[in-house]
């Protein structure tokens, strides 16, 4: 009886195209891709092609093409120019404008990407387009009946990855009578 056992055959990987600027290099026993300088974001994305060869016959090959993407980090969190403003708001307003705020994100794209919001609201005295950062009542204001005075803290927030940061600012509104 003769046993004949199975052996695996060595497999060799390389980059055969698509690396011009050489941010990669692969294992050629094991196929593991690393890279092998700093990535610039302007570079990317990249498109290279990978052959797997037989070690023993070099014409026994299959190709597999990898798209590798660069994501920005997330470096800075909106900033407003200032965390704090005072603004006057005559009783008996109808709804309306109190003020536009505008925050700051050095980040680009999605990252920098800016919506606004309201911490509190006071009720629902107080709302914020989400997307212009104006500040707006909501109902006409009592200076004799209701406080004279609200603090409305409002935040930026981007659209980061892998998570989201966000930028405050205190709008102090003194109703006068």
């Amino acid at each position: 009886v003769e046993i004949s056992a199975l052996y695996k055959l060595p497999v060799n990987y390389s980059i055969t195209s698509g690396d011009e600027k050489g941010y990669f290099i692969i294992h050629s026993s094991n196929g593991i891709i690393r890279t092998s300088k700093n990535l610039k974001l302007e570079d990317f994305p990249v498109n290279f092609k990978v052959q797997a060869t037989d070690s023993s016959n070099a014409a026994i090959f299959n190709d597999v093409e990898v798209k590798v993407e660069v994501m920005d980090e997330n470096n800075f969190p909106p900033v407003f120019p200032s965390s704090l403003l005072e603004e006057r708001l005559p009783e008996n307003s109808p709804a309306t404008q109190i003020v536009q705020l505008k925050a700051q994100d050095n980040d680009t794209g999605r990252n920098g990407f800016l919506t606004y919001g309201i911490l509190n609201g006071h009720g629902l005295k107080f709302r914020i387009n989400e997307t212009t950062g104006i500040l707006y009542s909501t109902a006409p204001f009592d200076y004799e009946e209701e406080p004279t005075e609200y603090q409305v803290v409002v935040y930026a927030e981007d659209d980061g990855i892998p998570e989201k940061k966000r930028g405050y600012c205190t709008v102090v509104i003194k109703i006068t009578d």
